[in-house]
């Protein structure tokens, strides 16, 4: 295909498609592994420790009803007790490997579905020969770029996936719990689904052979002077602020009222009427009943993993852009281990674009994990603290998979036609919506987790 600088031929797609089969092969094994290997291993020990603690709590109540020393009484309690804390490690154990398999699973199919199946429709489109209508609009002859009809194809599958949501989600919903599904419920968000990827790849048949010459700038205040993609860019995170700054003020609205452990020890009520994430996640976290406070450093561990992971990620993402700025004549590679797995300027673009995306799986499989966990411990989505716990971590966490999948096409591009300083700035720009989600994480984790 002839592009906006560079000839692109429609075989280099088939590499896209290779990509997609690659992500379904890891997915296949890493479900096949956790999800079903370690998982049944875990299943069993749960089994088991099921059995040990019901057999304590038999023990317990038999020697209550016979009247048995209090010293008995009290050692049968224990051992209830150690066998109940058990029976709820085995179980959330089993809850980490079947969620992280499922979790690996729908993810690396999704990224097949959607580099793979945007790889091979663009691959078997007509070959353009390189100097055709494309140069009318100033590919290749120097005049401003033309727009694209491609967001309006996405936008339009977008509202079809939405309008058939309420029942995908139920027939979906149906299937996990092994009910008979009505599959023709899916029939509207498929096609919706369907007419995305055919946008997304629509977009990338247009911008794959871009190699920086000819983008547009803005003529207007007050972004006279910038690249127009990089003002919409900034106008789009804006309006995302807003968006996350609704659930932070419902948090914080709703949480002034709400008799938490953190306003019982601040003696500003005097028992406590709700729980919060934190209660389930931080050590000592505040009780209702017999329901939270039973968390640990373990249970608080994936949230400060994830932070750490989209902090590195932001800073992999740096390096990326900061290869493609580098001259190829003043580029070296590194010393080592370094050196070896990054020999050339692309290779290195590319493997910094893939810790990127490796990173921020990382904290989509660790999110899920944390949700299993939290669900199997009482903290559900019913709860007005569940609930804008749910939403806003939520809506975080699919910003980060929407920014994966961008990061395929970007490791797709490094991979074949590559980034220097003349295009360098698709990841310049992907790069402000990545900090932009890494800084909304670092926000959430101190309010929902930690308080």
């Amino acid at each position: 295909m002839s592009g906006q600088e560079a000839h692109i031929e429609n075989t280099l797609w088939m590499k896209a498609v290779v990509m997609g089969s690659i992500f379904l092969l890891i997915g296949v094994a890493a479900y096949a592994t956790m999800g079903v290997g370690m998982a049944n291993v875990r299943h069993h020990e749960y089994e088991e420790a099921v059995h040990e603690y019901e057999d304590a709590k038999h023990a317990y109540e038999d020697a209550k009803a016979a009247n048995a020393s209090e010293d008995e009484i009290s050692q049968l309690y224990d051992l209830k007790t150690e066998a109940h804390h058990h029976e709820i490690d085995a179980h959330l154990s089993y809850l980490t490997w079947r969620t992280a398999g499922i979790t690996i699973l729908l993810m690396c199919g999704t990224y097949a579905s959607f580099i793979g199946l945007g790889g091979f429709l663009n691959s078997i489109q007509p070959q353009d020969d390189g100097h055709d209508s494309h140069d009318d609009y100033g590919y290749g002859g120097g005049h401003e770029h033309h727009g694209s009809g491609s967001p309006i194809v996405f936008a339009f599958g977008i509202m079809l996936f939405l309008m058939g949501f309420p029942s995908f989600q139920a027939t979906l919903k149906d299937m996990l719990a092994g009910n008979e599904a009505a599959l023709g419920d899916l029939g509207m968000s498929m096609v919706g689904l369907m007419i995305v990827v055919i946008g997304v790849s629509n977009w990338w048949r247009e911008d794959l052979p871009f190699i920086g010459n000819n983008e547009q700038l803005a003529t207007s205040d007050p972004f006279a002077g910038q690249h127009i993609r990089k003002a919409g860019l900034w106008i789009f995170i804006m309006s995302e602020i807003m968006v996350f700054a609704t659930f932070f003020s419902a948090y914080l609205r709703m949480r002034t009222e709400w008799c938490t452990g953190w306003q019982v020890e601040a003696g500003n009520c005097s028992q406590v009427n709700m729980l919060t994430a934190s209660d389930f996640l931080r050590p000592n976290g505040a009780k209702l009943g017999d329901i939270g406070g039973q968390g640990d450093f373990m249970t608080l561990l994936p949230g400060a993993i994830n932070t750490f992971a989209l902090i590195i990620s932001s800073y992999t993402i740096v390096l990326a852009l900061k290869t493609a700025n580098t001259k190829a004549s003043e580029w070296k590679a590194s010393q080592g281990f370094m050196g070896k797995i990054m020999p050339t300027q692309k290779a290195a673009i590319r493997n910094y674009l893939i810790a990127t995306l490796m990173l921020g799986s990382l904290f989509i499989v660790l999110k899920l994990i944390e949700w299993s966990h939290l669900v199997a411990e009482g903290f559900t989505i019913e709860t007005q603290a569940g609930s804008i716990f749910y939403i806003a971590t939520g809506a975080h966490g699919l910003h980060v998979f929407i920014g994966l999948l961008v990061m395929l096409y970007l490791v797709f591009k490094a991979d074949t036609v590559g980034f220097d300083e003349k295009n360098a700035q698709g990841i310049e720009y992907f790069g402000l919506y990545w900090h932009f989600v890494d800084l909304a994480w670092v926000v959430i984790f101190p309010a929902f987790y930690l308080y």
